[in-house]
């Protein structure tokens, strides 16, 4: 990595850190709910949402060969927490053109989020829901399950039964 970032590659990671930690404290709690997240998370992720943007205005997207591979995940972590759907789309679109700088796990994650969020079916399972009768948590709507498994595994996705069963 190098030096030249390395200062933003710090603060992604305390950034990353303080995001974890909220949510943490969050759904650790009994009874959360949105009052509990506007009062608690949503601070932290409007500061993040702020300095994220100013960052990739400033140097592009935070690639591994710029900011390192946990500095460059925890971008990523950041963005997938971004409410903003044009601002996932377009750090998608950056990710995508540096896609050998970047972890292909990331891209699938942000990838099924943005289609998610814009109605459409995820590609490699990624995101869940709730299931308000069973309370269970279930894959979101997928585009071509019998092969959904060939995608995972493209990006280095564990199969989605192991994916699944890590959340029963």
């Amino acid at each position: 990595m190098a030096n030249k970032y390395q200062t933003i590659a710090d603060e992604l990671n305390k950034m990353a850190s303080e995001d974890q930690q909220v949510r943490n404290k969050f759904y650790s709690q009994k009874n959360a709910d949105e009052a509990t997240f506007d009062k608690l998370v949503k601070p932290i992720d409007e500061a993040n949402y702020r300095r994220i943007s100013e960052i990739i205005e400033q140097i592009g997207y935070p690639t591994i060969s710029k900011v390192g591979k946990q500095a460059s995940f925890n971008a990523w972590l950041i963005i997938q927490h971004h409410p903003e759907g044009d601002f996932q789309k377009k750090c998608l679109e950056m990710m995508e053109s540096a896609k050998d700088d970047v972890d292909p796990q990331n891209i699938a994650y942000l990838k099924d989020r943005v289609l998610m969020f814009s109605g459409k079916k995820q590609i490699y399972g990624t995101q869940l829901r709730q299931n308000n009768v069973t309370k269970m948590m279930e894959l979101y709507d997928v585009e071509d399950e019998e092969k959904l498994n060939e995608r995972r595994k493209s990006v280095g996705l564990e199969p989605i039964e192991e994916y699944l069963n890590s959340f029963s």
